[in-house]
């Protein structure tokens, strides 16, 4: 029946045939229902889900949230998402475990890069330690080969052996006029290395004391006290010395006498040698009681002399003793320039008795060529020097006879006419004086002649010797033709064509050697003593005594705290010319060259400066230094010759080069309480290549403070304690001072390490010179007719300031122990110009102007307290400081100079391993 009923369904009808249309109408329903209810779902349904996830976060109520969050419980009742759970709270404990190891290892990795930083501080300071004991062993093994190319061995000093203080087994000449050093001095008792001790007996514990001149006396006490040389071991002595004159006339002893309280003397053994009697004269009349005395083999030292009596190479001939318990004073002394004064030359005397006259005899001028020359040329002098006064050609000044009483004289001696303010005043009108020495030529010196060349020198009066048979006062040591005209006396006739055929450069350099002369050897009672000793050391070959250096009392302070770095100074650039390797605090060699001087650097000794025009005697830039070299210090004198590295870019960076391959400077900081400005400067040094030391001169009373941290910059720091506060302190000889280089800088400078490297590199170029940054310059004013202080900005310049200047150390010694006293007390006075009188004297002894490096003119650091040169009262004292050394000096030896030196650097950028070198502008 079943089959039956679903046959006639599909035939579309039931019974007879069915009714098909039924059967289509209800299959359509079938679809449109089917295809109405998909469409509401693929339609509706999106809708509605949509609403309601857009409302989600609008309900208030968390409850009635339809798809709101359920808490885990609730979720967890699902059984079918339980284990998403369970997976969900083990991948959340997994990630708080990774979390955990991830923030450990972060930690472990950080302390890691610590330690690995450390150790490239620690790799990094071991390799500059490498470096410097690489440096040291190189320098160990370049000194050991000098040493051994040398074949110098260095010695211990040899045992003196002192002869017996009775010793008569000296041999005797045949004569004591024949004494010279080899057969009248007794060189066992000057060794080598004795140090030229000198004994001075006391004159009053002898009769012949209470004759001698009070003046004289007191004067040379005075003088021996403070000479290094003298001793109180008379048992040791190389030299005894006695002082028997200037006697006075009325108690003067017999000639008998005194040679006997001579021969008395308590080491005069026998026959007097390695002993010196000095007779100084304060007057032109001072005679030759000597003369008539037997000295045995004793030297002599006075003024007066006859060709009997003098023995060449073994007695001396000194200057009179005129300023005797005074210094000279340099306001008085008349100027150097204008070059030439009012007289050509000038002549005041009178001859109490003379000779018989040439021009009493009938001899012809033929006789007086071949030979037979008159005995007195005195006559004819007078003829022709009235001759040149009448003929008005120049102003010159003759007077033969004296409108007072003319002193006492010798005889055929021209006597002094007035009182010496008298003489000096003519002689400052004159530019030649003229010295006719006396008619009789066995009186081969006067005190007259010597009073006459004193006076001369003093006041720039360039002297004429009339006369070439004189012997002038040290005329072994000293070369006079440099400051005085010697001429003989038949060329009267020519001297005045040959006065006048001088040029003033020539008149120039032979006054102020003239001046030189008369400053060093002539003028106090110390120069004299002092030179007399100095010629006697010179004969006999004993080295100078060492010149004292100031003892530096070293003020303890903490350092340690490590030295920052400066941006300013460490961004060099192109321009960084400092080595590749920094090397260990090295000293400037020893002047060694003292124990191997020979008698023909004797002349050298006492006019070798470099130049015509010094106030010095010596320098150590000459290459042949002179036996009275007294700067034998630390780092001071002549270096040998040494090859540099030479080449150009790194090889040029690497090393310095030049004639001293290895050398290095010291820091010279001179600072008053200013305690943060100090700091921030000596950090600005860490790392400075070349640099030695650090020396800071302390000027004030007040100590730093105790709490005071002072920063380690890899070099010694040394703060020098100052007896007061003084600007000359800068420039002391401090014994701390190990390097011939000084770069003396304030304690505001700001210089970069670039900067000074170039400035110390110029100045190895010209060591004798002020190499330097901040430039100045003088100029005259002629309203006022004086000179001025300029710190305007120029191209020209003649000074450069030691705020921040390299200079040797050779002139710290010069400028506290040898330049005048007068301009260090003005310094002293306006706390100001000790920059300008270092200058003054290096420009002074050189006859050079400075060196400026770099374009920059002001190098004061930013945001520094105002310094001293601030005040408005600064730069009139600087005038007046001026004006003052020019009086002092006599002239103006400051130069105006154009150069400056600049690195190409400065003007062109190169690559770092190119070619650097200097440019001269």
């Amino acid at each position: 029946e079943l089959m039956t009923g679903y046959t006639m369904l599909r035939n579309g009808g039931v019974g007879n045939g069915g009714q098909p249309w039924m059967l289509r109408w209800s299959s359509r329903i079938r679809l449109t229902w089917l295809s109405f209810t998909l469409f509401i779902i693929l339609v509706f349904f999106p809708l509605i889900a949509h609403y309601y996830l857009t409302t989600i976060d609008d309900a208030d109520d968390a409850g009635k949230r339809i798809f709101g969050p359920r808490t885990g419980n609730e979720l967890c009742e699902v059984k079918h998402v339980q284990d998403l759970c369970r997976i969900r709270e083990s991948v959340s404990e997994e990630l708080l475990q990774l979390e955990a190891k991830r923030q450990e290892l972060n930690s472990e990795i950080a302390k890691l890069n610590l330690k690995i930083e450390a150790c490239k501080k620690s790799i990094e300071n071991a390799k500059q330690d490498l470096l410097q004991l690489k440096n040291v062993i190189s320098q160990t093994e370049h000194s050991y080969k000098e040493l051994m190319a040398q074949n110098q061995p260095k010695l211990s000093l040899p045992i003196r052996l002192l002869p017996d203080k009775d010793d008569v087994t000296f041999p005797l000449p045949k004569s004591n006029r024949n004494c010279r050093l080899h057969n009248c001095f007794d060189y066992s008792r000057c060794p080598l290395t004795s140090g030229f001790p000198v004994y001075v007996y006391n004159s009053d514990d002898y009769p012949f004391g209470s004759s001698l001149d009070p003046l004289i006396k007191q004067a040379f006490e005075a003088t021996v006290r403070t000479n290094v040389y003298v001793t109180e071991n008379a048992n040791i002595a190389c030299v005894y010395i006695i002082l028997v004159g200037e006697m006075q006339e009325p108690i003067m002893p017999k000639p008998t006498e005194l040679e006997q309280q001579l021969h008395s003397l308590p080491y005069w053994r026998t026959d007097g040698h390695n002993h010196l009697i000095i007779s100084l004269s304060r007057k032109s009349e001072t005679q030759n009681f000597i003369y008539n005395i037997s000295t045995g083999r004793a030297m002599i030292a006075q003024s007066t002399f006859y060709d009997v009596q003098y023995r060449p190479g073994f007695d001396i001939v000194v200057s009179p003793l005129v300023h005797a318990m005074s210094e000279p004073n340099f306001l008085e002394i008349p100027p150097q320039v204008p070059v030439k004064r009012k007289y050509l030359f000038s002549f005041q005397g009178e001859k109490i008795e003379s000779l018989r006259s040439s021009l009493q005899e009938v001899r012809s001028f033929e006789e007086e060529i071949e030979g037979n020359a008159p005995a007195d040329y005195d006559d004819r002098i007078i003829t022709t020097l009235k001759a040149v006064q009448d003929s008005k050609l120049d102003f010159v000044l003759v007077e033969f006879t004296c409108k007072n009483q003319p002193k006492a004289s010798l005889p055929t001696e021209w006597a002094l006419c007035g009182e010496r303010d008298d003489r000096l005043e003519l002689l400052k009108l004159s530019t030649f004086a003229l010295i006719i020495t006396p008619g009789d030529t066995h009186l081969v010196i006067s005190a007259g002649c010597a009073m006459r060349l004193f006076e001369a020198l003093e006041v720039g009066a360039i002297p004429v010797v009339l006369g070439e048979q004189v012997q002038l006062p040290y005329n072994d040591v000293i070369r006079w033709n440099e400051a005085a005209l010697i001429i003989p006396k038949p060329r009267i006739t020519e001297v005045h064509f040959l006065l006048r055929s001088i040029s003033d450069n020539d008149l120039l350099a032979m006054r102020r050697q003239g001046r030189f002369l008369w400053e060093t050897y002539f003028s106090t009672s110390d120069n004299v003593f002092s030179t007399v000793l100095a010629i006697i050391r010179t004969r006999i070959q004993i080295p100078a005594a060492p010149i004292r250096e100031e003892a530096a009392v070293e003020i303890p302070h903490r350092s340690g705290k490590a030295a920052g770095t400066d941006p300013n100074m460490a961004d060099n650039g192109d321009l960084d010319l400092g080595p590749v390797e920094t090397e260990p605090p090295y000293a400037s060699p020893k002047y060694l060259r003292n124990f191997t001087l020979t008698a023909m650097d004797i002349y050298r000794n006492w006019n070798s400066a470099p130049g015509p025009f010094h106030l010095f005697p010596y320098t150590p830039f000459d290459p042949v230094l002179p036996s009275e070299a007294k700067f034998l210090g630390s780092g001071t004198g002549f270096r040998p010759i040494g090859g540099g590295a030479g080449g150009s870019g790194k090889e040029f960076q690497a090393a310095l080069g030049g004639n001293v391959p290895r050398e290095q400077f010291t820091v010279v900081m001179l600072t008053y309480e200013r305690e943060e400005v100090l700091m921030n400067s000596l950090e600005r040094l860490n790392g400075l290549p070349y640099l030695n030391k650090v020396v800071v001169v302390w000027n004030s009373p007040k100590l730093p403070s105790e709490d005071l941290l002072w920063p380690d910059i890899g070099v010694p720091i040394m703060v020098v304690r100052t007896e007061k506060n003084s600007l000359n302190n800068r420039f002391l000889p401090w014994d701390e001072i190990e390097t011939e280089a000084i770069l003396s800088i304030d304690d505001d400078a700001h210089l970069r390490h670039d900067e000074i490297m170039f400035g110390f590199r110029v100045w190895r170029e010209a060591r004798d010179r002020i190499v330097g940054f901040p430039g100045r310059y003088h100029a005259w004013d002629i309203p006022h007719q004086s000179w001025l202080y300029n710190s305007n900005y120029s191209c020209e310049l003649s000074m450069v300031l030691t705020g921040a200047a390299f200079f040797h150390k050779y002139y710290a010694y010069l400028y506290s122990y040898v330049m005048p006293q007068a301009i260090r007390d003005m310094v002293d006075e306006y706390i100001n110009c000790e920059d300008i009188a270092m200058n003054f004297l290096v420009s002074h002894l050189t006859r050079k102007p400075p060196i400026k490096v770099t374009s920059r003119w002001t190098f004061r650091c930013p945001g520094c307290p105002q310094a001293l040169s601030h005040d408005d009262s600064h730069f009139h004292e600087r005038h007046k400081c001026i004006n003052f050394f020019v009086k002092v000096y006599g002239y103006m030896p400051l130069l105006y100079t154009q150069f400056r030196v600049d690195s190409v650097l400065f003007k062109t950028r190169l690559p770092h391993d190119k070619t650097k070198c200097f440019k001269f502008i």
